[in-house]
Order: structure tokens, then sequence, then C-alpha cells
């Protein structure tokens, strides 16, 4: 299960570097599209620290549980 968090937690690193990425590629051609690969980068990157935090905290928790 820890590691199913573990991936996830890099699924989201790749959409944000892939947004990353569009938007540098996008910025000179429409500005205006780029705003939703904005979202998608800072939410994306909002989420894998979330998921870290709460992993790191799981397996804390079974860590305690099982001394």
């Amino acid at each position: 299960m820890i590691k199913v968090l573990r991936y996830t937690e890099y699924l989201y690193l790749a959409v944000a570097a892939i947004s990353i990425y569009k938007i540098a590629t996008l910025w000179n051609v429409d500005p205006k599209e780029t705003y939703i690969f904005i979202f998608f980068a800072v939410v994306s990157i909002g989420m894998f620290i979330f998921r870290r935090r709460y992993r790191k905290r799981f397996e804390q928790r079974n860590k305690d549980n099982q001394q």
C-alpha cells in the first residue's frame, strides 16, 4: 500500500513538470491558454506535498503500532 502512495506522489510531480513545460512553450504564443496549466502546476505541487506528509504520517503511525 505504501508503495502505491509513493508512486502517486511522483505522478503529481510528473503532471507538474508537464504543466511547467507547457507554460514555457505556450507563454509567448497564447498567454491566456497558459493559465490552466499554471493552475495544474500549482495544484499538482500542492498535492505532492500533501500526499508526502500524509504518507509519512501513515508510516509513522504503522511503525508506532507495531512496537
